[in-house]
């Protein structure tokens, strides 16, 4: 074999390699709401070099991303708690493997500035727009539940955001039961103000809920771990950057800058691993919706996390001078 014909066919031998290893790139299908995980990577630059490819699907509430994780339509998404209960409830083959912590005022029933209500107690006899299983519907029932109504006392009209926020401008409701960046855009744009915020409500939860498919692929399993890794590291800088992050999560997610950015500084996310306590807030809120006869049966909710994703520690999720 001559020296051309050599070299030659360590040239294609290396382009079917090239062309494999192209071919086996493995990717995960990641479901966000408004932009929330993807603006803060890419704001932090932290999708840089990625072993993985992402395919991003973003959804305007939680209810189509869990139908989503439920049909396997996507490997991972972020999803609040209450609507997680429901994927679970349903028998869905999904994880939560790790919580977003955040201040929960601003998961709110908002009203008209002019309405002539201004406790949870005007509710009675009133319409409010939600969406089912949303952690808005949650947030309504108990602040009814604390002013001693319940969903007999109200109409729920269960709505998707953008119809919900139309109907509370028209006056086709009385009240939406909503969640951020809605409250902070009603509440700049002068369309909205809160009747009843979600402290001492809500759990201010969120989770990064995997497929079950996925975490039994250790190729998947591992690459989850990574985007984890990036995604706590990605909050921590745009927290310590809010005019950045606010700029791109303005532009991602089509909303005012002023309200991309008071919607993120109040929420006061933080990423945490799994534990006791969360699954014991968890807990609370399925029993619940288990006693307002939202879910069928009581619901152990302690098999639905996987508690061995890991975090790295504050001190390296600090951007560095």
């Amino acid at each position: 074999m001559s020296i051309r014909t050599k070299l030659l066919t360590l040239a294609a031998a290396l382009l079917l390699a090239g062309q494999a290893s192209a071919a086996e790139r493995l990717t995960l299908r990641i479901g966000d709401q408004k932009g929330n995980m993807r603006a803060q990577l890419e704001a932090a630059d932290a999708l840089r070099d990625l072993p993985y490819d992402i395919h991003w699907a973003e959804f305007p509430a939680a209810a189509p991303l869990a139908e989503a994780l439920n049909a396997g339509a996507i490997d991972a998404g972020i999803i609040g708690d209450a609507p997680l209960l429901f994927v679970q409830a349903s028998g869905a083959p999904v994880k939560a493997i790790a919580v977003d912590k955040s201040d929960p005022y601003g998961t709110a029933l908002l009203v008209r500035p002019d309405a002539p209500l201004h406790s949870a107690a005007d509710l009675k006899g009133k319409r409010i727009a939600t969406g089912r299983g949303s952690i808005g519907h949650h947030l309504a029932l108990k602040a009814l539940d604390q002013v001693g109504l319940s969903e007999k006392d109200v109409e729920l009209r269960f709505l998707g955001p953008v119809d919900a926020k139309i109907a509370l401008a028209n006056g086709s409701v009385d009240a939406w039961s909503t969640w951020e960046p809605y409250t902070a855009l009603g509440e700049l744009t002068g369309q909205a103000r809160v009747l009843v915020n979600g402290r001492g409500l809500s759990s201010g939860n969120s989770f990064l809920a995997a497929t079950n498919k996925s975490l039994e692929q250790p190729d998947k399993r591992a690459a989850l771990q990574d985007y984890l890794n990036r995604l706590a590291g990605a909050q921590a800088w745009a927290n310590q950057h809010l005019d950045s992050y606010s700029k791109t999560l303005a532009a991602i997610i089509g909303f005012p800058e002023k309200a991309a950015r008071l919607q993120f500084e109040r929420r006061k996310l933080r990423w945490q691993v799994i534990d006791a306590q969360t699954v014991a807030a968890q807990q609370d809120t399925a029993d619940f919706y288990h006693a307002h006869g939202l879910i069928g049966t009581r619901l152990d909710v302690a098999p639905t996390f996987a508690s061995d994703f890991t975090l790295p520690g504050a001190a390296k999720l600090a951007v560095q001078p």
